[in-house]
């Protein structure tokens, strides 16, 4: 084919994918069922028959892909909301991650007669959430801010443990030796969040004090940035992707010139890589081969899920004060999309006895279950009695330094629960040195009055000294959640 030629199938399959998000959306279920579809109706068993078998580079494509969508979701994350979540999730993703390991393991070798090698292979590549999945379906539920912090956090952090598990696996025979292995995770997973977060740091030092000559140049270095943190990371034999995303966390949640375009940019990135992994995957799949794994697929995914699952969450949170509806939720809520798959490649590429069953079954295991529980998560959490902390009262705000003035332009926009509605602006009691600039309602701007009352929906420029950004900040979110006399209440907006 010519070039013209893959740039006008390449953007039609692109829009195509944009299309799905849409329909997924309404359906509540996570994209990635829409791209392996894609992938599958362009292989070689579907009417366009695309051959694509090399599993050494859907490794190398697919870890990359894995890179960037770990950066965005570093990159927006509120460190705010997942902070108080941090200690749980990091027992959850990695003494969590091993009990579910050894249960799927020691299932599927006594009810599928599968040898220990691959049972345990089995195990850990189940064993990660993954973080697009997670994203695109708990960020539209209105649940408690530690819940969500939780689950965001642990499927950022449990990949990095996993995969050397799984590289270990895919390169040793026999049992695993659990002291050599456990020495070495403690090892790569401190040493790559230490190398994420000292990059992160300083680049965020060095983006604050140097002033590129172009604003599209600010979100090229972050992500370049949280990217290099891999390299930087695998070459000192530490974990990649705890780096990447721990130097994406702290670059995203630094005061930095143009956030937005920053989050923008990387969210842009980070769907481009979703597309393009999940048609891959879909293309590597064989049709033919699936339906044989049914059964083995369908036993192992319901040990993970109503055994696994639930008991590596409820022994891996004890002690974090989390309750027993969010505990349950948590167990229904563990996702499974592109990371367990990648990572089913890895022993294909080593040439482990039984790999191309075991990427089958994967295969299998991630469909069915996302379909599975991506619809019922609304209900999973009626049924917990889960309800958002005044999540929906929350405020997004966006921030476009202004240098030669020292200010910062705030982009505030009014939730519909939110107590701002009916606040006039004088009522607000903003500090001196912010002032709200101007309110776009309905499609149209104009400039406010002292006596101007705020309604639901609208957008609001505010106009801030650094001194006092943050003060605006939460005085904001203080009227958001409990009115205008939210001083009265102790409502400080933090």
């Amino acid at each position: 084919m010519r070039l013209e030629l893959w740039l006008l199938f390449g953007s039609i399959l692109v829009l195509i994918a944009i299309l799905a998000v849409r329909l997924s959306h309404r359906a509540g279920l996570p994209t990635l069922l829409a791209y392996m579809g894609i992938g599958l109706f362009l292989g070689e068993a579907g009417p366009i028959g695309l051959r694509f078998d090399n599993a050494e580079l859907a490794e190398v494509l697919g870890l990359a892909a894995l890179v960037l969508i770990l950066a965005e979701g570093g990159i927006t994350t509120n460190w705010r909301n997942v902070r108080p979540s941090v200690p749980a999730a990091l027992a959850v993703s990695t003494l969590g991650t091993l009990i579910s390991v050894v249960i799927v393991a020691v299932a599927v070798h006594w009810l599928l007669d599968m040898d220990w090698h691959l049972a345990f292979l089995l195990g850990a590549v189940l064993g990660p959430t993954d973080a697009a999945a997670v994203f695109s379906v708990l960020r539209r539920l209105p649940l408690p801010s530690r819940l969500v912090g939780l689950l965001e956090a642990e499927s950022g952090f449990n990949d990095a443990p996993v995969v050397i598990v799984v590289v270990w696996l895919s390169t040793h025979t026999g049992m695993p030796n659990v002291a050599e292995l456990v020495g070495m995770m403690v090892y790569e997973l401190a040493a790559g969040g230490a190398l994420g977060f000292l990059i992160g740091w300083l680049g965020a030092y060095a983006l604050r004090r140097i002033a590129l000559p172009a604003s599209g140049l600010y979100p090229i270095a972050v992500l370049s940035l949280a990217i290099g943190s891999y390299g930087a990371a695998a070459f000192v034999h530490a974990s990649g992707f705890m780096a990447v995303y721990v130097s994406a966390l702290v670059l995203g949640n630094t005061r930095l010139p143009h956030r937005p375009a920053t989050r923008g940019f990387a969210e842009g990135i980070a769907w481009l890589a979703q597309i393009g992994l999940f048609v891959m995957l879909g293309l590597l799949a064989d049709p033919e081969e699936l339906p044989a794994q049914i059964v083995p697929a369908l036993v192992a995914g319901f040990v993970l899920l109503l055994v696994a699952r639930p008991v590596s969450v409820l022994l891996s949170t004890a002690g974090f004060g989390l309750s027993l509806g969010e505990k349950a939720f948590a167990s229904w809520a563990g996702l499974r999309g592109a990371v367990p798959i990648v990572l089913a490649t890895i022993p294909m590429v080593e040439d482990v006895a039984g790999a191309d069953r075991l990427f089958s079954i994967v295969f299998t295991i991630v469909v069915v279950f996302t379909l599975l529980q991506g619809p019922t998560l609304p209900l999973a959490a009626r049924l917990c009695r889960l309800k958002s902390d005044q999540e929906a009262r929350e405020l997004d705000v966006e921030a476009a330094p202004l240098e030669e003035l020292h200010a910062d332009l705030l982009e505030v926009r009014v939730p519909r629960d939110s107590l701002l509605n009916g606040v006039e602006i004088f009522e607000l009691r903003l500090p001196q040195g912010a002032s709200i600039t101007l309110i776009v309602r309905n499609g149209t701007s104009f400039v406010p009055g002292p006596t101007t009352a705020l309604q639901a929906g609208d957008r609001m420029l505010v106009v801030t000294t650094a001194a006092v950004r943050e003060a605006t900040e939460r005085r904001l979110r203080a009227v958001s959640r409990r009115g205008k006399l939210a001083g009265w209440f102790g409502e400080t907006g933090m």
